[in-house]
């Protein structure tokens, strides 16, 4: 029975190793995504600046955080088998949840899950023991610190609200100040703000990064034997109005006579303040419960006594942890710096709610945004009638953005936000954790640098009138993912502490399979579907300024579109056949996602038109023509995917076999008709389109032809009405899929024609001659039936 103990040891120290992975996934983007969203300073820098700053952070760490051994729970009500059972419980909740919001790409707050989780714990613990003894459910309260808790939930509330409030008036006012044009600006506007900014995160740096570790104890009789940690606190003023001096008077220096951009400088050392601060007290939310374990693990085994009698008063005490142990732990962050994929993505959420101009967005808006939207849009009105025009004229001119020669840059991805930006919110960040530690508030660094950089996006005019319902929307997803931590914390650590109370000797090693498992599972997903959208055949944005250009870049779209089309088709008629709910609800998931692509290559035709040459404007109208078809394509394969899989979901009658049959032999003959059309777009053989075009009476009449048999079967044998409904349903939707393929093709091969004519005939395209060629292709003798193999000498084609 002991051994169980060392093996649960074992386990701690392996989970805390993966906790820190999963911890560090999530927590980089606090610290990593105002210089990333900036591209101001390399990614390379950032990276070797922040791993500086983890490193350090990590061996001056305070190490044993307190809430893991007091802060949550009394100590001296537990046994030591009681307190295993609660750390074990909590370290599998915590990297399941970590995992789980990474795989997701959702920030969260390792802080919250952690005090939760021991909440959680503790009260199944504490319930646990209470009913042994037969006592009463309000005894809950000598075994749980209550009133941490609350004060937790009270940090969540004001970490949202002053964060984004502060960040947004505090950008707002940068703005006004600096324009856009920040770097014309005069020597001394650059490095005022400079001395604010760097004044802001260097007391950041010793009040939060090194006023929070052991050594901020230490006293020191140069300041009059005070604590680093005490002097720091009492002499705020002081400190503040030295340091804005100096790094005013440093600032304009390095201005003037280095011509350094200073707006860079605060970026990267304010990225190494967060880094420091977020190892030096992040650090204890993966590794302090492990240790605290450890160390209760010593205490009993010294101690002779069994393990339901040994009591866990000593946790009350402060025992400092072990430098190697901090040092392990350091080199761990900094290797998952680098080599997670998931802080990647967890990055991406914060800066593509917070960049810049319109995009593709994550998320979808809903009422409430929508709701927050028309309040905003309203206040903004209302202070259009107090400002006095010439003040609002003012306004207007200092937030005007710059034009940006989307020629030039389109080759180089834009920066989310500004340098201006990234500035202020790494100021505001360190200077609301530095208020909230002096304070000891418990206020999340999650929490505060996230809304810190939504309420300058706001401030700065990030959500415009096409994006802010969905930004909105993203960040609602996100504070209720942050609710969602808390409470889904404190129920699985609960539900698991009860399990591993049940039987601790068979729950622990399934407890621990399960969580590899789902992390394993995870992991495969999550890579699985990076490769996925890396071979992906996924449409891509036309960035010539030519209309020969476009129309061989869209030939790289339209073959995509025909090649997965041709299989969604098919999906239909065969999940349809054989009643299959499975691939018909995988191959809605396709078409909505095929949809989406085509519909965010509409919403960027206002770039591609600017990106135009003059000479080239004519190139417009082809490009929207061909997306207007790509369209009305995408439409009729999405109906026809969304009445199959509704017929199929609902139970009705399966389609009679002449039905199927008949279907079957259109998706054939479609089939042939689709590979053609790829093979033709992605060789550039756009002779091939022609002859392609001089066959749609052909597969017209097919399905005319069906839908004639299915009229004659419902006036003599057909019973079912639904059946009746699918059938003429897919059919009249696969005339239309037709037509829309067979004009996207006609307006290729007329613009292609057109493009390599003299430009005299380009502007006035001879339509009758083309139009006469149709017919004579229509004309030509008919042969045997199209196979669906296309043979590839030429006079085996698509018009044999």
């Amino acid at each position: 029975m002991e051994n169980i103990y060392l093996y649960m040891i074992i386990a701690l120290a392996i989970l805390a190793i993966a906790d820190l992975v999963v911890g560090v996934s999530n927590d980089a983007v606090n610290f990593l995504n105002s210089a990333i969203g900036s591209k101001g300073v390399s990614f390379k820098t950032i990276m070797i600046v922040a791993s500086i700053g983890v490193a350090v952070g990590a061996i001056f760490s305070s190490g044993m955080m307190e809430v893991a051994r007091k802060g949550i729970f009394n100590p001296h009500e537990f046994m030591f088998n009681e307190i295993m059972i609660i750390f074990m419980a909590v370290m599998i909740t915590d990297i399941l949840l970590l995992d789980f919001f990474n795989t997701v790409g959702m920030p969260t707050s390792t802080t919250v899950s952690i005090v939760f989780e021991l909440l959680g714990a503790s009260v199944a613990m504490a319930l646990i023991k209470i009913g042994h003894n037969g006592g009463t459910f309000g005894e809950v309260i000598n075994y749980i610190n209550t009133s941490k808790a609350s004060e937790i939930i009270f940090g969540i509330l004001l970490s949202v609200v002053v964060a984004f409030s502060v960040g947004a008036a505090v950008q707002w006012i940068a703005r006004l100040l600096l324009s856009y044009n920040f770097e014309k600006k005069a020597n001394w506007v650059g490095a005022l703000f400079g001395g604010i900014a760097i004044t802001s995160i260097t007391y950041f740096i010793f009040m939060k990064g090194i006023g929070g570790t052991a050594y901020a104890k230490q006293s020191f009789d140069i300041i009059g034997g005070l604590t680093i940690k005490a002097f720091l606190e009492s002499q705020v003023l002081l400190i503040i109005i030295f340091s804005f001096i100096l790094w005013s008077l440093f600032s304009y220096a390095l201005i003037s006579f280095t011509k350094t951009n200073i707006y860079k400088l605060i970026i990267i050392i304010g990225t190494f303040a967060l880094a420091l601060a977020f190892a030096g007290n992040d650090l204890v939310n993966f590794i302090g419960v492990p240790i605290a374990g450890w160390q209760s693990y010593e205490a009993w085994a010294a101690s002779g006594l069994s393990p339901d009698a040994f009591s866990m008063g000593f946790l009350a005490d402060k025992v400092p942890t072990p430098t190697f142990l901090l040092i392990i732990a350091g080199f761990v962050m900094v290797a998952t710096l680098w080599l997670s994929k998931k802080a990647k993505n967890v990055t991406e959420t914060e800066i593509n709610l917070s960049r810049e101009g319109d995009g593709k967005e994550r998320f979808q808006p809903n009422f409430l945004s929508r709701g927050f939207v028309r309040l905003a849009v309203g206040i903004s009105e209302m202070s259009s009638y107090i400002l006095p025009k010439p003040w609002q004229a003012k306004i207007e001119k200092q937030f005007e953005k710059p034009v940006i020669n989307l020629a030039k840059s389109k080759t180089h991805e834009l920066p989310a936000f500004d340098m201006v930006r990234a500035a202020v919110n790494l100021m505001v960040a360190a200077i609301l954790i530095s208020l909230a530690t002096s304070m000891k508030l418990p206020l999340s660094t999650t929490y505060v640098t996230f809304m810190v950089a939504m309420g300058t996006s706001l401030a700065d005019r990030a959500w415009g009138a096409e994006s802010a319902v969905y930004r909105v929307a993203g960040v609602l997803n996100v504070i209720g993912g942050w609710f969602f931590t808390a409470f889904i914390a404190f129920i699985a650590a609960a539900v698991i502490a009860y399990l591993l109370n049940w039987n601790v000797d068979v729950m622990m090693p399934v407890l621990l399979l399960v969580a590899i498992l789902l992390i394993a599972r995870n992991y495969i997903a999550h890579r699985k579907q990076s490769s996925e959208a890396k071979a992906e055949d996924s449409l891509t944005k036309a960035e010539s300024s030519s209309i020969q250009g476009v129309i061989h870049e869209s030939a790289n779209n339209i073959g995509n579109v025909v090649k997965r089309g041709n299989k969604i088709y098919t999906n239909a008629i065969n999940g349809l056949a054989k009643q299959d709910l499975a691939l018909l609800k995988k191959n809605k998931k396709q078409i909505v996602k095929l949809s989406s692509e085509v519909d965010e290559l509409r919403d960027n035709i206002f770039y591609f038109i600017k990106n135009l040459d003059e000479s080239s404007v004519g190139a417009s109208n082809f490009y929207i023509h061909v997306l207007g078809y790509l369209q009305d394509m995408t439409q009729s394969l999405e109906y026809i995917t969304k009445v199959s899989y509704k017929h199929v979901q609902n139970n009705h009658k399966k389609l009679k076999f002449n039905q199927i049959k008949e279907l079957k032999e259109v998706d054939e003959r479609f089939e042939t008709f689709f590979n053609n059309t790829q093979k033709a777009f992605d060789s550039r053989s756009f002779e091939e389109i022609g002859i392609i075009l001089g066959r749609k009476q052909e597969i017209l009449g097919l399905v005319t032809s069906k839908i004639q048999k299915q009229v004659e079967r419902t006036r003599t044998e057909e019973s079912s009405p639904k059946n009746t409904t699918l059938y003429f349903s897919l059919l009249l939707e696969t005339k239309d899929l037709l037509n829309a393929t067979m004009n996207l093709l006609e307006e290729y091969y007329n613009a292609h024609d057109s493009s390599v004519k003299p430009a005299t005939l380009v502007q006035n395209p001879p339509k009758v001659t083309k139009q006469a060629k149709l017919v004579e292709l229509a004309e030509e003798p008919k042969e045997a039936p199209p196979t669906e193999e296309t043979p590839e000498a030429p006079d085996t084609s698509e018009s044999k």
